[in-house]
């Protein structure tokens, strides 16, 4: 059966990559995405959304924008420095514009709406800031149950890359982090930068992917500004997909290996802010010093089989065959 999945997401490069990855794959039923402010505002982050998956022949797949803040305090800071001023190297503007209208709903109703209708559990694949989904949750209590998972782009186990604790997604918002990852409404995975910082991809990958049709062409060269940022973050000629690892974690479980682990969001104003602290003392040595209030375990991503993700990455993106009369677009 596909996985019925929605992306909440916060165009950046690596997201552009991560809704490809979903819009292509016939293994997925995607019902809709949704955005959020994060790598750059809410109103860029919506329109590339739009127009990767008009990129991908995706016009099926309803958009709705969310939220254009942190739930509390004020977004501490962009990451154009990353991913160009637009949120694609300063190339949205070179993707198919939608032909399909934003929808009229907030992306909160629209999950709701999405969940409700849903036969089935559905998959949510946050990887931005949470504030859209803190507040799904928090609004929305008896749709918890329509969740099958919340797979997470985001954490640290060791450094950030925001700050020398926290990773961008979290520290975006601590506050809806806590909420999502605490609240124990949802089975929650967390894949954090840790792992894919480990799933980075070099240039021979990028360039396989530029030559392997329109598709892979159009990604590859939204990727300039990131590819520099990360020259010097890697120290090597490459880049990290963080958003697709998590992507392809929630289209086939078990993708990733995972641990079940206590995680607790550090909301703050010191300089461990938006850090996640994951408990990984023995299991023993945990329960016998445990809180009333302690964090409740979620799935948190530790491994995976490195060249066999970036290889399944890199088949998902390539379009290389062509069926006469369909569209090239939407050929994988």
């Amino acid at each position: 059966m596909p996985t019925k999945l929605i992306i909440d997401t916060d165009p950046g490069v690596d997201d552009a990559f991560a809704i490809a990855l979903a819009a292509l794959a016939d293994d997925v039923e995607l019902l809709g995405v949704t955005s959020v402010y994060g790598n750059v505002p809410l109103s860029a982050t919506t329109i590339n959304a739009r127009r990767v998956l008009a990129l991908c022949g995706r016009h099926d797949v309803p958009v709705a924008a969310g939220a254009e803040r942190p739930l509390v305090h004020r977004h501490p800071n962009e990451a154009r420095y990353v991913h160009g001023a637009d949120g694609l190297s300063g190339r949205s503007h070179a993707l198919p514009e939608p032909t399909r209208d934003l929808d009229e709903r907030d992306a909160v109703t629209l999950l709701a709406d999405l969940l409700d209708a849903a036969d089935e559990p559905v998959t949510i694949a946050p990887i931005g800031p949470l504030t859209n989904i803190a507040t799904l949750l928090a609004a929305h209590p008896r749709l918890a149950g329509k969740i099958a998972r919340i797979v997470i782009m985001g954490g640290a186990l060791g450094h950030g890359n925001s700050t020398a604790a926290a990773e961008f997604n979290i520290w975006s918002d601590p506050e809806a982090a806590h909420r999502v990852l605490a609240g124990g409404q949802a089975p929650c995975v967390l894949v954090p930068m840790d792992l894919t910082y480990r799933c980075a991809v070099d240039a021979v990958w990028m360039t396989e992917l530029a030559g392997s049709g329109p598709i892979g062409a159009a990604l590859d060269a939204l990727t300039p500004d990131y590819r520099e940022h990360y020259r010097g973050a890697l120290g090597w000629d490459g880049m990290v997909l963080h958003d697709a690892v998590a992507v392809a974690e929630a289209i086939r479980p078990g993708t990733l290996q995972t641990e079940r682990l206590p995680v607790q969001v550090e909301c703050g104003f010191g300089p461990g802010r938006g850090a996640t602290h994951a408990d990984r003392r023995l299991p023993a040595l945990r329960a016998s010093s445990a809180e009333p209030d302690a964090a409740p375990e979620i799935d948190v991503a530790v491994d995976t089989d490195l060249d066999g993700l970036r290889a399944q990455l890199l088949s998902a993106l390539r379009v290389n065959s062509r069926v006469p009369g369909e569209d090239p677009l939407r050929t994988l």
